[in-house]
């Protein structure tokens, strides 16, 4: 019997995977890898780390863990795995079991033909529809080409000044790139009127806002880019990094850039697929069963080009993650060889580093839930990522998004200053997110503990806590967000600010609201409650939210229901910046 024949089509992340997972389980398959490009199996999301300086060549990016360089003479030598570089897929024949392919170095066409076809064709940078956006020196850096011509250019002295479009993940990544090592001016241009748009909520975005700008990061949210312009360039230049700059035109002004990074997310590249007849979703993404089959059982996709089941909504969703096409590859590699793994969809963790930030996230937003329709409750609590006395801790901002209706998590996000903290608490609830846990479930998750790693009652089990006295009507919440527009926009007359803060805290807020905002430390709250107003409705504000609950308690005691609970106090406000009040200079 002839060894099975398999063909993928890509070879960065989850074609490698697969055919390396087939080769150790079916050594004598007979397995090659072809790809358009002259770079394979490299880690994509290392790139802002490239140009930042802090990777310092492409070779690394393209490194096993063992320090040898992933290239096709590797894979041959080591994998017993063929891979043809810098060839172009052209069509598939389904019925003939063939793949067209054309050689680029030759120009010359042939066709493989395979047993099992594996698509892994990636994703294809948007863009936006902006007059100029294909001049030369506007770019992507979605892959080591154009990341080797942003570095390139910067270092050699050309840059001064660029414009990122678009504030999602690459966006809030790359000023630090551009900005720690190379000094660069950055403006980070979003059309929504916040960063990380459909990733995290806006409080939680309003802390890595008030980052990025504290870090000389000039941000133009809620701003339409509605021209690209070259200045000093000819605009029929066909070099990939052209010499001049820009004026970047946008719904407000404009901006004169020296490099202009498009970020505006990715879609599927699955033109391959739908060519050849194979099912794909109204989001372009090709679409398969938990086998990672296509609608053609002899056809796997994986990656970046498929769409798969979001475990909290139920939803099919395109999550385009690394991580994903790894675990991905395992599946199909296994599936390949006449196995039945099964890859169930995704809670859609997510991590990333901004400047001095980590934020990471699983599950969905508030946001996002209720357009899913749910109840969406977000439930914000601050608290020491270490125990409280231990020299090291920080801050964690933890979230969790509940449905009102049925006491479910749907999702978690934090932002703090210790990654390890911050990733460590959002991967315990992406772990037990697929079996829908409730608030109770998070009260008792069990989280190891030592000082220099986690407090006793952890801050997870902390927003468990504060989720169940929410929906049962104990604790009643007010946002950050809600907090700026009742007492800092709408400047309400029957709102009351009440800080039960220490004096030397409160001090600086009382200075500058005056009567609007009253100080009653809450341990002589019981002693002192005929100083609180009963016409006014009470902000009740203390450093993270902890003692103002106690103080809500306290004042529901005395017969004054008419209180909110500002989530996560001034610590929050403070951190966001002009989220919050801010004491007079």
């Amino acid at each position: 019997m002839s060894a099975k024949r398999v063909v993928i089509i890509g070879g960065v992340a989850l074609g490698p995977k697969a055919a390396c997972r087939l080769k150790r389980l079916e050594p004598d398959a007979d397995v090659v890898i072809v790809d358009q490009d002259e770079y394979i199996s490299y880690g994509g999301c290392g790139i802002p780390y490239f140009i930042s300086g802090d990777i310092s060549s492409v070779q690394e990016l393209m490194s096993t863990s063992f320090h040898m360089q992933r290239t096709p003479q590797f894979f041959q030598d080591a994998k017993d795995v063929r891979v043809r570089t810098r060839t172009r897929a052209l069509a598939i024949d389904r019925a003939s079991k063939r793949v067209r392919v054309l050689d680029l170095a030759s120009g010359g066409e042939e066709d493989l033909p395979y047993d099992r076809l594996v698509i892994a064709t990636g994703s294809i940078p948007n863009k936006p529809p902006i007059p100029g956006i294909d001049l030369p020196g506007v770019t992507s850096v979605s892959n080591l080409h154009s990341a080797i011509a942003v570095k390139d250019r910067i270092s050699g002295g050309k840059v001064d000044r660029a414009v990122i479009v678009g504030a999602g993940a690459i966006g809030c990544e790359m000023p630090e790139a551009l900005g720690d090592l190379w000094g660069i001016e950055t403006h980070l241009v979003e059309i929504e009127d916040q960063v990380l748009p459909g990733i995290l909520d806006r409080s939680l975005a309003g802390i890595v806002r008030a980052h990025l700008e504290e870090k000389g990061v000039q941000l133009h949210l809620g701003r339409r880019v509605i021209e690209i312009r070259a200045v000093g360039l000819p605009s029929t230049s066909s070099a990939p990094m052209a010499e001049g700059g820009f004026e970047v035109k946008t719904s407000d002004g404009s901006i004169q850039a020296d490099l202009v990074i498009t970020a505006a997310g990715v879609r599927p590249n699955s033109e391959l697929a739908r060519s050849a007849g194979l099912v794909v979703s109204p989001s372009g993404a090709i679409v398969v069963n938990r086998m990672l089959q296509t609608s053609d059982p002899e056809i796997y996709a994986g990656g970046d080009c498929i769409e798969i089941q979001h475990l909290v909504t139920g939803k099919p969703v395109y999550f385009p993650q690394g991580s994903l096409a790894n675990r991905q590859g395992r599946v199909i590699g296994t599936n390949l060889a006449g196995g039945a793994a099964k890859f169930e969809g995704t809670v859609g963790s997510f991590a990333i580093k901004i400047f001095d930030l980590a934020v990471a996230s699983a599950g969905i937003t508030p946001q996002s839930a209720l357009k899913s329709g749910f109840q969406a409750e977000p439930v914000l609590v601050v608290q020491a990522d270490r125990a409280h006395f231990y020299p090291t801790h920080d801050l964690i901002y933890f979230q969790l998004t509940v449905d009102r209706k049925t006491r479910r998590i749907l999702g978690a996000q934090a932002v703090g200053a210790h990654g390890d903290a911050v990733i460590g608490r959002v991967n315990a609830i992406a772990a037990i997110l697929p079996f829908k846990p409730a608030v109770e479930d998070i009260s008792n998750l069990e989280i190891a503990y030592s000082p220099p790693f986690a407090a006793a009652l952890d801050v997870v089990n902390a927003a468990g806590n504060t989720a169940e006295n929410i929906l049962d009507g104990l604790n009643r919440p007010m946002t950050p967000d809600e907090f700026e527009r009742c007492f800092l926009l709408e400047e309400s007359a029957d709102c009351l600010c009440l800080d039960v803060r220490a004096p030397a805290n409160a001090a600086p807020f009382v200075e500058r609201y005056g009567d609007r905002w009253l100080n009653i430390p809450q341990e002589t709250l019981n002693k002192r409650m005929d100083e609180v107003p009963r016409d006014k409705r009470l902000l009740l504000v203390c450093n993270s939210g902890a003692r103002s609950y106690e103080a809500m308690r306290q004042l529901d005691r005395a017969g004054i229901d008419n209180t909110v609970n500002v989530q996560g106090g001034a610590a929050v406000l403070k951190k966001s910046g002009t989220a919050g009040p801010q004491p007079k200079d």
